[in-house]
């Protein structure tokens, strides 16, 4: 990848409704948190720049609506996507369970067989109900990053949106490789983040 270069990548969040994605969403673009965060009706979208290794990359961020009502819409926004986060709410072991439900979901719209997977567990200020054990092993099974993070607190939350973009942009049949050993690979044993910058 050409550093001098801005290069734009689409980025999904997806989940069940509640989990967090719209607070995950504006944490990271504009630092804000809204505990009274209106539901997503349908599809929200945000553009962020960051840089990442040396690379201007520009993030087209796609929020898509958890309700049942709106999963007609979203298999065309999974279009094209480079990168995809996929959040659950730590406090609620139902959208945990549901995980299973939107990656196999991913996996049947996404027109890319590459795209770049992350597993992050929203809301880790709250009183646990899903392990981080539980999340890893989640994460190993279906060869994705991990991550948990707090929207309210800020703990992991550019570190998750870095760490997807740095794995997007080190993937050789994407781009060119860049190599970077803090990068975990998704056929790590290791699957989450390194130990050394990871938020418990």
């Amino acid at each position: 990848m050409d550093p001098s270069v801005l290069t734009t990548l689409k980025i999904l969040l997806i989940g069940q409704s509640g989990v967090g994605k719209s607070c995950l969403l504006c944490r990271f673009t504009d630092d804000t948190f809204n505990e009274e965060n209106s539901v997503t009706i349908g599809v929200d979208f945000k553009m962020k720049k960051i840089t990442v290794d040396n690379n201007n990359i520009k993030l087209a961020l796609w929020d898509t609506a958890g309700q049942e009502r709106f999963r007609t819409l979203t298999p065309n926004y999974y279009r094209d996507g480079q990168g995809a986060i996929l959040v659950y709410d730590v406090s609620n072991r139902d959208s945990f369970t549901c995980l299973e439900t939107w990656i196999n979901e991913l996996n049947k719209y996404s027109t890319k067989s590459n795209v770049i997977k992350m597993i992050v567990g929203n809301k880790i200020d709250q009183e646990r109900k899903v392990s981080r054990e539980e999340g890893i092993a989640f994460a190993k099974r279906h060869q994705t990053l991990f991550i948990e993070t707090s929207a309210k607190t800020k703990e992991g939350v550019h570190m998750a949106f870095e760490e997807l973009v740095r794995k997007i942009i080190n993937t050789t049949s994407l781009w060119d490789k860049i190599e970077d050993t803090n990068v975990v690979r998704c056929n790590d044993e290791n699957i989450g983040i390194e130990p050394s910058s990871c938020y418990c």
